[in-house]
């Protein structure tokens, strides 16, 4: 199983930037989302979306400026992303997982290779 992501790239603050990520393969997941790691931070959570009930969650620094979405019958999900900020620069996976735990990175089971974004103020 592989997450293949797409979107990223280089903006200035508060414009929008679309996230994309689809699975090859066939795999199990309770929820797919995202999470970003800024230069010499831990990877934190960002965004997930819930299969049962399309449920999302988002972490309290993009509430109201990400907007999570997607389809289990395709696996994929994507982030729109809106009044971007230059502390919204990181690297962002897209990540899936078959736990109940949504925010906790060691609960995921597959990961994407990142995609860049970057936020210029």
């Amino acid at each position: 199983v592989e997450l293949v992501e797409s979107g990223g790239g280089l903006v200035q603050a508060g414009e929008s930037l679309r996230l994309s990520c689809a699975a090859t393969g066939r795999t199990y997941s309770r929820w797919m989302g995202w999470f970003r790691q800024a230069p010499g931070k831990e990877r934190e959570f960002v965004a997930a979306l819930k299969w049962n009930g399309a449920i999302t969650d988002y972490a309290d620094s993009v509430k109201g400026r990400f907007t999570v979405s997607g389809a289990a019958a395709t696996n994929a999900v994507y982030l729109q992303m809106s009044s971007l900020k230059s502390e919204d620069t990181a690297v962002y996976y897209c990540a899936a997982s078959s736990s109940w735990a949504v925010s906790d990175s060691s609960r995921v089971d597959y990961w994407g290779q990142g995609t860049q974004v970057t936020v210029s103020s």
